[in-house]
């Protein structure tokens, strides 16, 4: 079988959505506006992703002014520009890096580091979310192996994710948001949300709950928390449940 080569996205780094562009995009037209409109997105979702590098950054990126009979605009800031420059230089070093690795037999590198327990290659389904006010859709993901997880996002990181069906992704989640029950049990779970059948792995036993690693009937392996007292098993057949606003899309190429 033919090796795979490992990319950016392989270590946990990529322009993965388009915070980076618009960034980029304000300093190259003086406009926020402009920026989101050459970029496909919505304004509120260009202002939302300045916003988070600025988080990020803790510290200014962007000035900006309203209106007047100049008009108004906007211009990176000193640290803006280092941010885009710094950018830049780390996404050649890495790709000079794995241009190396990748010629040579070497082993694959690490997943994204987090503390998400859970990472589960899917493929976007399809998107719901008729009412344009409304700022939360629904993202319906097909599991790899089988199965589907639905996703609870705003519209501007959808846009900024450039989600679309087709489109493959990596599902996060917490370890503690997923309830790990017997099936008899599921009846009491949350009318809403995703419930996933599968059979445990393995078992930790602890004082308050035990944390199970449950195989999915399509293969993925799940962790998860079971509430004590329980009469689990390694093999005994499960409910996996947990809430579609704990689940993170990332993108996976």
């Amino acid at each position: 079988m033919a090796k795979r080569p490992l990319s950016t996205h392989t270590l946990g780094y990529a322009q993965a959505d388009k915070r980076l562009l618009i960034l980029q995009l304000v300093g190259e037209h003086g406009s926020i506006s402009q920026a989101a409109r050459t970029a496909g997105i919505s304004y509120k979702a260009a202002w939302q992703a300045i916003h988070t590098l600025t988080n990020l950054a803790g510290e200014p990126l962007v000035d900006s002014t309203v209106g007047g009979t100049g008009g108004g605009g906007a211009r990176l800031t000193a640290a803006g520009e280092r941010l885009l420059a710094a950018a830049d230089q780390l996404h050649a070093a890495r790709k000079g890096v794995l241009d190396r690795v990748n010629s040579a037999d070497s082993p694959a590198l690490a997943a994204p580091r987090t503390s998400m327990r859970n990472l589960l290659p899917c493929t976007v389904q399809r998107i719901e979310g008729n009412d344009p006010n409304d700022p939360a859709l629904s993202v319906m993901l097909a599991l790899q192996g089988g199965g589907e997880l639905a996703s609870l996002i705003t519209r501007e990181s959808a846009e900024l994710l450039g989600l679309a069906p087709g489109l493959p992704v990596l599902a996060l989640c917490k370890a503690t948001a997923v309830r790990v029950q017997a099936p008899e049990a599921s009846v009491a779970a949350p009318a809403v949300g995703n419930q996933l059948p599968g059979r445990v792995l393995r078992l930790a036993r602890g004082t308050q709950r035990d944390e199970a690693t449950v195989t999915l009937d399509g293969g993925l392996q799940l962790v998860g928390f079971a509430a004590r007292p329980n009469r689990l098993r390694v093999g005994s057949r499960v409910m996996v449940w947990l809430d579609d606003s704990a689940v993170v899309i990332a993108l996976s190429a």
